[in-house]
Formats: structure tokens, sequence, C-alpha cells
């Protein structure tokens, strides 16, 4: 008997100890789900939307670019493998912040260096708090209305970032509006979650997440003339790292200047308020789904998220320097699985199983040329799709984190100015209203409030 069948209720998924992490591998600790597999097969489209942006910042060729987002992929792995039950992703909406900051220089050697130096500075800082557990204890200590306003912000300038003018909406108006109502409905409806408890076609659907909609917008993209007929080609994928490592590298073009990366703390410390979002978004999915699911005991240890998150970014700071940086939650898919686990251990036996099942497929379909080539013409509507679909939970995260009307009141400050000014405006001016409002009480909320006050 493998020994993913053989655990207790109530307790965690086996693993292998290894040192502050937890080692879990396919078939041995945690059972494949094949559902999941199938929709990271198709959405390894939204991986490689990171290729228009690094062939528009950077001058990198495809092929290039490419070689970047499978070096990203393979790292993507080590979140489920080494104990962090979560889908890694991008720090996605850090995205317009990180383009600013590498625009400021020419094009060429400069902006690499610039985007290495950065890259690099924010994988040290993440490994630092991971090691010296001071990460656990900014997530308790930061004020409520702070969490709040960041995530609530990040939601906003997700959705901004997509209805924009000249954005994505504007490129695909009818695909976009078609798939994301059909997204929405398929995971957060709860007429839809009715129809799924009274037939097995509706079972079915429901189990596959976003994989129908990625398949439907192959098809309704070209018919409504928004993109063309995918062209496909047969074969293996071949990225060109040579051209990667000789002028986009540490190996190609040396080591940045001391006075790049003094440049880039600013820009690192902002990314790192929007990535803390992230870590919180994850912890208050994953507690959500602990408790629906007394079968596993979820453990969700943000010191050592910090530890794999700063660890890969370190690594593709030398070896790929990536626009979309590595963070610690593809939030989109993160509640798409999570729902899935939602519906009982017979849908999916362990968070670990929906998570690296579906990782394990987008590495696999970044490989297989038939699926680059057939989801190629789309990639604009997988990353939109990705992107509202994180706007809508980081919202309603994001207002759920405040404790009470004062905190909501200044968390929708800081998110109109996160949208508007940027993280590190954002996060002054909530600590500046937090302390005028709440004083001394400024990180939780003072037992005096009365109780109309409360968010319930």
């Amino acid at each position: 008997m493998r020994k993913w069948q053989q655990r207790l209720p109530n307790h965690e998924a086996p693993y292998t100890p290894l040192g502050p992490f937890k080692l879990r591998l396919p078939f041995i600790h945690y059972r494949f789900e094949l559902p999941d597999y199938l929709q990271g097969l198709l959405m390894c489209a939204v991986d490689m939307a990171a290729i228009p942006l690094m062939m528009e910042l950077l001058g990198m060729p495809f092929e290039a670019a490419i070689a970047v987002v499978i070096l990203n992929g393979l790292l993507y792995l080590t979140h489920h493998l080494l104990g962090d039950p979560v889908v890694p992703g991008w720090i996605t909406p850090a995205i317009p912040l990180l383009i600013l900051y590498v625009e400021s220089y020419p094009q060429g050697v400069d902006r690499v260096h610039a985007l290495i130096a950065f890259q690099m500075m924010l994988g040290v800082l993440s490994i630092f708090l991971g090691v010296t557990k001071l990460a656990a204890k900014v997530v308790t200590t930061i004020p409520s209305a702070i969490k709040s306003g960041i995530i609530l912000g990040a939601g906003i300038a997700a959705v901004a970032s997509v209805m924009e003018e000249g954005g994505r909406f504007d490129q695909f108006p009818m695909t976009v509006t078609i798939c994301v109502g059909i997204a929405f409905y398929l995971i957060f409806s709860d007429h839809f979650k009715q129809l799924m408890r009274k037939g097995r076609l509706w079972r079915t659907i429901g189990k596959l997440g976003i994989f129908p909609i990625i398949m439907l917008a192959v098809i309704i993209a070209p018919l409504l003339q928004e993109t063309p007929w995918p062209d496909l080609e047969w074969g293996i994928t071949d990225p060109d790292f040579s051209t990667l490592f000789s002028r986009y590298t540490v190996f190609g073009v040396g080591f940045p200047p001391i006075s790049v990366f003094l440049a880039a703390i600013p820009t690192v410390l902002a990314t790192y308020i929007v990535l803390f979002g992230d870590v919180l978004q994850s912890q208050a999915i994953l507690e959500e789904a602990d408790q629906l699911r007394p079968d596993e005991s979820i453990d969700y240890d943000s010191n050592r998220a910090h530890q794999i998150f700063g660890g890969r970014n370190l690594f593709m700071s030398i070896f790929g320097p990536d626009v979309v940086m590595c963070g610690p939650l593809w939030a989109a898919m993160h509640v798409v699985i999570v729902e899935r686990y939602k519906q009982g251990k017979e849908a999916m036996n362990s968070i670990f199983g929906g998570a690296g099942s579906f990782r394990w497929g987008t590495n696999t379909g970044l490989l297989l040329l038939p699926v680059v080539s057939l989801v190629k013409p789309i990639l604009g509507v997988a990353l939109a799709l990705t992107l509202l679909v994180q706007g809508y939970v980081s919202v309603r995260i994001g207002i759920l984190e405040a404790k009470n009307q004062k905190d909501l009141g200044i968390a929708g400050v800081i998110a109109g100015i996160l949208v508007i000014k940027g993280a590190a405006w954002a996060f002054a001016a909530g600590i500046l209203l937090t302390l005028l409002i709440h004083g001394k009480d400024m990180v939780g909320f003072s037992a005096a409030e009365t109780k109309d006050e409360t968010i319930d």
C-alpha cells in the first residue's frame, strides 16, 4: 500500500522530513489527480503569457523567452515537493511596478542588469525573512487595516490591468466577456454547486475547473475574429538556452554594479509589500479549506514558503531573470484547486495531489509543441482570465481581513493609493492613517469598539 493510502483522519499527508521542508513525491506521498493535470496542460497558456512581456521589455527572442518560462515552470514544482500546499505563480499585482522600474533604464545590458539586481535582492530578502522566522512575525504583527488594504488594492489593480484602455479586454472583448462569465459561474456560483449535486455530468465539468474555459477560448476567439485559428505544430518545444545565458544573464552581461542594487531597493520593498498580500491570501484560503476537510490537516508555514519562493527568485536572477517574478501564489488557480478539494476526499485525496498534479501538467504542456501552438493565440485571454479571478478573490479576502468599519475605511484609502501611486506610497499612507485612527491599538483594534463598528 502506498503511503498516501495510509493517511489517518485529521493527519497531514505523508512526507519525508528534509530539514525545514517536508518532501512529498507523486504516487508515493500523494495521489496523482488527473483532472488537475489536464487543467495544467492547457493552463500553461498563462505561464506563456509572460513571453510577450519579456520580448517587449528586454528585446528577448521568443525561443529565449520560453526558456525562461520553462526554467520558472520547473521551479514551481519545488513548492508542493517541499511541503508548501499552494499553486505558486507570479507576483502578478507587482508586475506594473517592475515594468516602470526596468523601463527607467535603456533597453540592453543596463535594463538586464536592473532586472537581475532587483530579482536577486528580492530573493535574498525573502530567504532572510524565512530562515530567521521573521516572516511569520510579519504576517501576525502587520495591522489588519494595512493587510486588508494591500490585498484589496492588489485585487483592484489586477482588474484595472485588464480593463484599462488598450488592455486585454479591449483586445478580446467578446472572448473575455464570455469566458470570464462562464468561469465565474463554474467556480463561484451556488446554482452550479446545486447542479453538481444533482448530476454526474455537472460534477465532471466542475472537477475540470478552468480547463473547459480554455478549450472554449481556443474555439470562440477565432470564431469571433479576435484571434487567428491556431497553427498546430508537432514535436517538442525548442527553447534557446544559449541565447538566454549569453545575452540576458550574469554569464553573458556580467554582475550588475553596486549602484544598480542600491537603486533597486525601493522597488524591492514595494514589491515585497504586494507579495506579502499573496502570503496572506495563501494562508486565508487554506484555513477556510482546512475547516471543511477534517480528514486532512493542512500545514501552511509562511517561513517555509518564504525560503522556497525566495530561493526561486535568487535562482532565476542568475539563470533567467524574469519580468513576472517568482511569487508564492497563483491565486486564481489556487482557488480553483481548493474549491475542488472542498468537494471531499473522493474528488481530491490531498491538497498536495491537486496542487502538484496541476504543476506537473503545466510543465508537460510547456514541452509539447502541439499544446504550445494550440494556446499561443489566446495567451492574452488566459492572462485576463487569471487576473480577473484573482481580482475577485483578493477583494473578497481583503474585505474580510478588516476587523471593523474603521479598518475597512483605511483599507479603501490604501487600496486607492496602491492602484494610483504604487505600493510604497500605499504602505506609508496605511501606517500614518492607522496610527492616527487607532493610536496605540494600531496592531489590532480596541476592545472598546462598539458592536456596530465590527464587521461580522
